[in-house]
């Protein structure tokens, strides 16, 4: 399967999904004028990863300094697959990088760490330089 890659604009994320090395990458911030049309394809490729990948060891990296709402649904798809997999035999883990002082990121990823319980989630707070 190819690797995927997105580079970020100032409204999407960079989306680096390295599907031979079972590495896979969201950065930036989230909100593009159509989330769905944005996300659908990530979502299909990922999918069809998934499928034909059972039992692998996937590693995601998600450092988003920014999502609309729009784009939390979206998030909510491809973490539900990663989820799906791990239920399935798969070992999921996923980084949560997020500015340390960002409460509200912080949050959104102990609601992702309640609701997607098969995921390994690690949270991963970055003091920010200059500060």
């Amino acid at each position: 399967m190819e690797n995927l890659h997105i580079p970020a604009t100032t409204t999407s994320p960079e989306v680096d999904f390295r599907f031979d090395q079972h590495a896979l990458s969201i950065r930036g911030e989230s909100y593009p004028e159509n989330a769905a049309a944005f996300y659908a394809p990530i979502i299909e490729q990922m999918r069809k990863y998934l499928a034909a990948n059972a039992g692998a060891e996937i590693t995601i990296d998600v450092a988003l300094t920014y999502f609309n709402s729009s784009s939390t649904k979206m998030l909510f798809s491809i973490f539900d697959a990663l989820d799906q997999a791990a239920e399935s035999g798969s070992r999921v883990s996923m980084n949560w990088y997020r500015d340390e002082e960002d409460e509200t990121i912080a949050e959104f990823g102990e609601e992702l760490k309640a609701d997607f319980r098969a995921i390994e989630f690690t949270d991963r707070p970055i003091a920010q330089q200059g500060k």
